[in-house]
């Protein structure tokens, strides 16, 4: 019995349905140190008798979770969860199924991001700018005091928060965890400035092709919040956007200095 059919057997239970495989190893990509992101799709909320968790089998990392119908249908209903799990699903393998996957795995290939999934969008959009706005002003904080802990918080906020930000709002079904930052810099590819403010806080390089230091990759993340919030002023929700633009007018005022 090769590997991955063996894990068929030690994950496999009473209540599960379908036991897919997901990630680089259902879409033939990995490498000697990835992951095997197994998913147990379940009848109910029962649990299986081998919990969720990470395993090390045969010396590979075996990663293993359990969705329960009302999860599935997220990932249909839910933009912030669609963006991640789409791709991935069009991909997967099915190595136990009674049927249940494959009418997943159909209703994943058929999914378009209509109207009623963009306005969802927008407004999950609205919510996680006004979230971030705590990393704004630990960011100016950090800056005006020197002090690494907020600016460490701050650059996550303004880095990887912004993207996901971005990346659910334009509707970017992400082919995998790893994904997001390539993929959603070619649906960006008509900002140039944001993919080259982007590309600063996260500490890739500036514009000279120097690494960037952490307060430079602040300042960068404070810059890409006023400019994702201009980018999207437009769907910006009435509840959210006076604080937003108010937080957008702060920057402006501080980065101007």
């Amino acid at each position: 019995m090769d590997f991955i059919a063996s894990l068929a057997e030690q994950f496999d239970g009473p209540q599960v349905r379908a036991l897919v495989l997901m990630g680089s190893h259902a879409r033939g990509t990995a490498g000697p140190y990835s992951d095997v992101d197994l998913v147990r799709i379940m009848a109910g909320t029962e649990l299986p008798a081998v919990a969720d968790g990470s395993y090390l089998r045969d010396g590979r990392l075996v990663v293993a979770s359990s969705v329960t119908p009302a999860q599935v249908e997220k990932w249909f209903t839910e933009p912030e969860v669609a963006v991640e799990v789409i791709a991935g699903l069009r991909a997967a393998l099915a190595l136990r199924d009674d049927g249940t996957f494959a009418g997943i795995q159909a209703r994943a290939t058929a999914f378009r991001w209509d109207e009623a999934m963009q306005e969802k969008a927008n407004a999950w959009t609205s919510e996680r700018l006004v979230g971030w706005v705590e990393e704004v002003h630990k960011g100016l904080e950090g800056l005006r005091r020197g002090d690494t802990g907020r600016l460490l918080n701050a650059r996550f906020g303004l880095s990887w928060g912004l993207s996901r930000v971005m990346a659910v709002q334009r509707g970017v079904l992400l082919s995998g965890d790893n994904a997001l930052y390539a993929e959603l810099g070619t649906a960006m590819v008509a900002h140039p400035h944001w993919l080259r403010l982007r590309r600063i806080a996260f500490g890739i390089e500036d514009e000279g092709g120097r690494t960037p230091t952490l307060r430079m990759q602040v300042r960068a993340g404070l810059q890409l919040y006023a400019l994702t919030a201009r980018l999207l002023d437009e769907v910006l929700r009435p509840e959210s956007a006076a604080l937003i633009r108010a937080t957008v007018a702060l920057l402006e005022d501080h980065l101007a200095e």
